[in-house]
């Protein structure tokens, strides 16, 4: 069992076990700079066919999962992507989910498509907390504004569920509470998910890592605000006690839906390292991944900073 702030309300959708993940797509438009995969987006390959249909075999019959969620480095570039969504609903799963940046949603005519195929739910990436922020960190101009406006149009949509995703960097960190009122007016806006950034590395030669304890009141303030505003939240790759230790130890969430994708990916994400921490024999969190290799390499273990769980604390 996770341990989280005892009396803490849930602030997580937590339905991970009711989906299944596909990557259908390693090509993408933008150029984030916290991209993860960057250096092997050429050579990562997408689900075939063969297995977008074994999982549709797999609901049919045994009705396994409630959604799907197709994901991919921008799923949306798939000229396919429509018909893979109508397949998915007509298999039997009653939620479509597609992970996205979102520029091409603020086409009216495309977003209508997906909508009418049956995807109900758009998990989209949210780099910055305005034009100017948001469209540096994906190196592509005009890109808030198309997303802000196929969000904007997605919420006047009936069984629409909106969820953002966003990865936390040292340039992006700052930025957090600001996003979380940029987004306020989002009525279908269910959940907001904050990703601590790691590099697929184990050195950050970009320097995106930034120190826990610099995040974490801008962190803990965008968490607030979101809740105030009746969001869920989900926080990944944070360490569960500091979390706690601001009263939002439920937020820490890293459970994720099965995830069919490349067998070389996991090769790739080995190399963060993670479970690393100077308490993991003592600590009793379920839910924390520790520190990884590249943020102890330029920060060190935060000795002082972090401290084991107790038993009274779940």
């Amino acid at each position: 069992m996770a341990f989280s702030d005892p009396g803490a309300k849930s602030t997580s959708l937590r339905d991970h076990a009711d989906y299944v993940s596909l990557t259908m797509e390693f090509r993408c438009n933008l150029r984030c700079v916290h991209c993860m995969i960057e250096g092997t987006m050429d050579r990562l390959e997408p689900q075939s066919d063969a297995s977008f249909d074994n999982v549709l075999d797999e609901q049919r019959r045994n009705r396994r999962w409630r959604g799907l969620i197709l994901t991919g480095s921008e799923v949306t570039l798939r000229r396919d992507l429509p018909d893979l969504a109508r397949r998915a609903r007509a298999a039997g799963f009653a939620r479509v989910r597609i992970q996205t940046h979102g520029a091409r949603l603020a086409r009216p005519d495309y977003a209508e498509r997906l909508l009418d195929a049956g995807v109900n739910e758009f998990f989209v990436s949210v780099a910055g907390s305005d034009r100017d922020s948001h469209d540096r960190i994906v190196d592509v101009k005009g890109s808030w504004d198309r997303m802000m406006a196929g969000l904007d149009y997605l919420d006047d949509k009936p069984d629409v569920r909106l969820i953002t995703n966003t990865v936390v960097t040292a340039l992006s960190y700052p930025l957090l509470p600001k996003m979380v009122d940029a987004l306020s007016h989002l009525k279908r806006l269910v959940q907001m998910e904050f990703w601590t950034y790691w590099p697929m590395a184990e050195k950050d030669d970009k320097k995106l890592c930034a120190p826990h304890a610099e995040v974490l009141p801008c962190l803990a303030r965008a968490i607030r605000r979101a809740h105030e505003l009746g969001r869920n939240v989900e926080v990944k790759n944070f360490p569960h006690c500091l979390l706690i230790r601001e009263g939002l130890g439920d937020t820490l969430v890293n459970d994720q839906p099965l995830l069919l994708i490349d067998p070389a990916f996991w090769d790739e994400f080995a190399r963060n390292g993670f479970d690393q921490c100077v308490h993991r024999t003592v600590c009793r969190s379920r839910a924390c991944l520790g520190i990884n290799t590249a943020y102890a390499d330029r920060f060190g273990w935060d000795r002082d900073g972090l401290a084991p769980l107790t038993e009274d604390q779940h």
